[in-house]
């Protein structure tokens, strides 16, 4: 650990950018930090000062509190894909298995309100990746997200936007814990930081960075999820997108990355041809179970948001009711009333054989 690097990147106008030309043209962090202020003054900025190493160790003590250790950028398990990439961070705390760190990674990524189909298809992915020997790479928001992680673990890294130790969103509290036991969680920024809008684009960059392909499984046509997309492009990685529906927004921005040049993708084999990824045993990668039943909700939704729910999980494409039972969590009577409100209202429509379809009203 080079705690120069950290003052470095937490003094003022300095981001992973202007870190690395400060490097480059420097030699080293101190280097950098010494001629900090005539920079400053030089862009008419007076009395500049770098951060204070007391600041710099005062992180370090809080990070380790956590339980979690820095890694600079220059260090040997500094992950080699993500040092590649012009705006590397410059620290990453992380929390849990860093050796996870050193193996071929695939990021998969998608909608937060997602749809029952669409978290069936990212745990069927994560698993059969992990399986594989791939780490499952994912930014822990709920949705696609979570289903990847809870899929793959043990071998999965969370990338998180805020602190190591501020979990977001606070639902995926229970699960962060369980990365952090088995996975790896990661972040560039300082303990106790509460996430921002800003952060979130800074850290699709590291989900992309880490892999050397990206999956996206559900994306509206203007989303977050597509900024990792882009991301990986301007960074060199493959990028593979599930196909869906026409008249789903959720699969517009998946429908456009393939007609852009993204590789149509509906199975993990396909992925680790395409990439020429081997199969690999890592000895004991994934609990052994099917990824088909979905992973146990901690408890049922209230009431006054389950129609919210239920619309989105249900799109253009039919789903069994009994399969809608499973993914809320509910049971069959509870879901009857809210379901058959929905169908006088015209949102939803039942189709023979118990299935179940989102309208366009």
């Amino acid at each position: 650990m080079d705690i120069d690097i950290l003052r470095l990147i937490r003094s003022r106008r300095v981001g992973a950018v202007t870190f690395h030309r400060l490097m480059e043209e420097h030699g080293s962090a101190r280097a950098a930090l010494d001629a900090l202020p005539g920079i400053a003054r030089a862009s008419g900025v007076e009395k500049y000062e770098a951060c204070p190493e007391g600041v710099a160790w005062a992180e370090v003590r809080k990070g380790e509190a956590a339980g979690a250790r820095l890694i600079c950028w220059g260090d040997d398990d500094y992950p080699l894909s993500l040092a590649g990439i012009g705006d590397a961070p410059p620290v990453l705390w992380a929390k849990g298995d860093t050796a996870l760190l050193a193996r071929p990674m695939v990021a998969l990524v998608g909608a937060r309100n997602a749809s029952s189909l669409g978290l069936r298809m990212a745990r069927k992915l994560a698993f059969s990746l992990a399986e594989a020997g791939q780490v499952v790479v994912s930014g822990l928001a709920r949705g696609i997200d979570t289903e990847a992680h809870e899929a793959a673990l043990p071998a999965t890294v969370a990338v998180m936007a805020g602190g190591i130790d501020v979990i977001y969103p606070t639902e995926n509290t229970a699960l962060a814990a369980r990365i952090a036991e088995q996975g790896c969680l990661l972040t560039e920024q300082p303990p106790g930081t509460e996430p921002q809008a800003r952060h979130f684009p800074l850290r699709n960059r590291i989900v992309s960075g880490l892999a050397h392909s990206v999956v996206v499984v559900e994306a509206a046509a203007r989303s977050g999820s597509l900024i990792t997309a882009r991301d990986a492009l301007d960074q060199g990685r493959e990028v593979f997108a599930v196909p869906g529906h026409p008249f789903d927004a959720r699969a517009a921005g998946c429908n456009q990355l393939i007609r852009e040049g993204a590789t149509l993708l509906t199975q993990a084999s396909e992925l680790l041809d395409a990439t020429g990824q081997a199969v690999i045993n890592f000895g004991a990668p994934v609990r052994r179970r099917s990824p088909a039943p979905p992973v146990p909700k901690p408890a049922a939704p209230p009431a006054e948001g389950l129609a919210q729910r239920i619309l989105d999980l249900l799109g253009p494409s039919p789903l069994a009711e009994d399969q809608l039972i499973r993914d809320l969590g509910i049971s069959a009577a509870t879901l009857a009333p809210e379901l058959l409100a929905l169908e006088l209202e015209g949102a939803v429509e039942r189709q023979p054989g118990g299935l179940l379809i989102r309208t366009a009203h």
